[in-house]
């Protein structure tokens, strides 16, 4: 086995230990010797042995759920676990469907840009901040543009002067190679 091969199983390896998800210690997973028993309505049943507290779960015919093993002594929690975890599932999955994630939107224009075309990708941007993403203004430069950066600048500023209202500049203008950007996002 060559150095590349070694390293691509090695990058497998360390993906595969840090996705998946640390589950909760169940039943005969449990290895402490005393616990701290909640039922599945939430008393406190009091400090059992484990076996105890397996043989109060079995008789309920539910799991017995270790949920905070750096206590002392440990909590253990009488449950349905396969319930538990299905509801926590549907937690996350409703949790991420009501997240708005905040997209970029990328908007081009040239140094030599004219007044029509700025008002019409002024009002573009201007839409944009206002259904809450974040707008990229770029400007490239070809050929010859490049000697008169400050005029591309000054066109970066007006975009910035035009839009102050509803944003907030989170990027100021930057050249990169061929290329000037601002990135806006909206004011909160």
């Amino acid at each position: 086995m060559d150095g590349f091969d070694f390293l691509k199983q090695s990058q497998i390896f360390f993906w595969r230990c840090f996705t998946i998800k640390q589950e909760l210690p169940i039943n005969e997973q449990i290895k402490e010797k005393e616990v701290q028993v909640i039922d599945e309505v939430g008393a406190k049943v009091g400090v059992l042995p484990i076996n105890k507290a397996l043989e109060l779960a079995e008789e309920k015919d539910l799991d017995l759920v270790l949920v905070a093993p750096n206590a002392k002594p440990a909590v253990c929690k009488i449950m349905n676990y396969g319930k538990y975890k299905f509801e926590q599932a549907k937690k996350e999955k409703e949790s991420k469907k009501n997240q708005k994630t905040a997209e970029i939107k990328e908007i081009r224009v040239t140094p030599n840009i004219g007044d029509h075309d700025f008002g019409f990708k002024s009002k573009n941007a201007r839409s944009f901040l206002e259904s809450g993403n974040k707008v990229k203004f770029t400007l490239r430069f070809r050929g010859r543009e490049l000697n008169n950066v400050k005029a591309g600048e000054a066109i970066l500023n007006k975009f910035i002067e035009d839009l102050e209202d509803i944003s907030v500049v989170e990027k100021k203008p930057v050249l990169e190679g061929k290329t000037m950007f601002i990135i806006l996002s909206k004011k909160i």
